[in-house]
């Protein structure tokens, strides 16, 4: 028997092949575009792509946990909102931006903990369950500052005050490179471990695969099911801190359609919406070929219309292929 090279254990990691397909299209593109504009390959593009990419990968882990047990959330893009909307109240009304933060991931954590409890313990659709929680999420986006947008956050905090928090989630650099992305490293840093080396990961990837299985085996399913909806509220808490640090004040609407491009970010990159299966590297490559495309596209003049419809044709192709590849597996084990 021919003894396997380390390479091939590596690649037979599930949903490697997935992550590295996503990044070699990564690659790929990046080039196709930096051909047809050099621009895209400047350094200060570069650094955009990175600041701008962070939102879209720390969105994805969020929505990659979910998925992952075969689950979706759609309340995340109002989370989102909640936070920016929440934060930035509490900075103009003079709250310290760490007290702010405090008690705005502590509210998106609550609807994180109900998410997890209709889903895992009364059995609710989790596109149902979540759907309520996201009108929920934006009504309080809505009503926290009076159904306005709220003023500059320096207003309430000081301009000094204000800036530091702009810096820190926006604004700022560290050896060189947007601290958002930096942020968004340490996020993915974190729960990749999570998922990939502890017990509460192989649980997650076990109620995707069979979620019967996994409660005979002695997973705490409701358990892990709020862990992973816990995961989902707290990223789309730290993006409505981006969010509200790039505009320096709070939105009402910020965060629309954030749900749908952490699917995108996780399917692109492998991670299967049917659960059980996929790798956080892949929702790197994923949220990495999303923002490319989206910058891409629109240095060379394609209509905001046009760069919808091709990340959508990847998107609906990305699942589509997932489905095929799992029917061939399906069907090569019952051979």
């Amino acid at each position: 028997m021919e003894k396997k090279t380390w390479f091939n254990k590596f690649l037979e990691i599930k949903g490697m092949r997935a992550a590295l397909t996503a990044f070699a299209g990564l690659i790929i593109v990046y080039i196709v575009f930096g051909a047809m504009n050099p621009k895209v390959l400047s350094m200060k593009n570069g650094l955009n792509l990175l600041r701008s990419m962070s939102k879209y990968l720390i969105i994805g882990v969020g929505q990659s946990y979910v998925m992952i047990t075969g689950n979706i959330d759609l309340s995340i893009g109002s989370l989102v909102g909640m936070s920016a909307m929440m934060s930035a109240t509490l900075m103009t009304f003079g709250v310290h931006p760490v007290f702010a933060i405090l008690i705005t991931v502590s509210a998106c954590l609550v609807v994180g903990v109900l998410n997890g409890i209709l889903v895992g313990k009364f059995k609710l659709p989790p596109f149902i369950a979540t759907l309520g929680t996201m009108f929920v999420a934006r009504g309080i986006a809505y009503i926290v500052n009076n159904n306005r947008n709220t003023d500059n956050i320096s207003s309430g905090v000081g301009e000094k005050t204000g800036e530091a928090f702009k810096e820190i989630f926006y604004y700022g650099k560290t050896i060189g490179i947007f601290n958002t992305f930096w942020v968004a490293l340490i996020i993915f840093a974190l729960f990749f471990f999570i998922l990939s080396k502890t017990r509460t990961g192989r649980h997650i990837y076990a109620i995707g695969s069979n979620v019967d299985a996994a409660r005979l085996s002695g997973v705490d399913v409701l358990a892990t099911t709020i862990k992973v909806y816990l995961v989902s509220a707290f990223c789309s808490a730290m993006v409505g801190f981006i969010l509200a640090a790039q505009a320096g004040m709070g939105n009402m609407d910020a965060g629309n359609m954030y749900e749908m491009y952490g699917v995108a970010a996780g399917v692109i990159g492998g991670v299967s919406p049917l659960g059980g299966s996929g790798l956080l590297l892949g929702t790197f490559a994923g949220a990495g070929l999303w923002q490319i495309l989206e910058n891409g596209l629109n240095m060379i003049g394609a209509q905001v219309g046009l760069q919808r419809i091709v990340i959508g044709v990847i998107v609906a192709f990305a699942v589509l292929l997932d489905v095929v590849l799992r029917k061939g597996s399906r069907v090569k084990k019952s051979k």
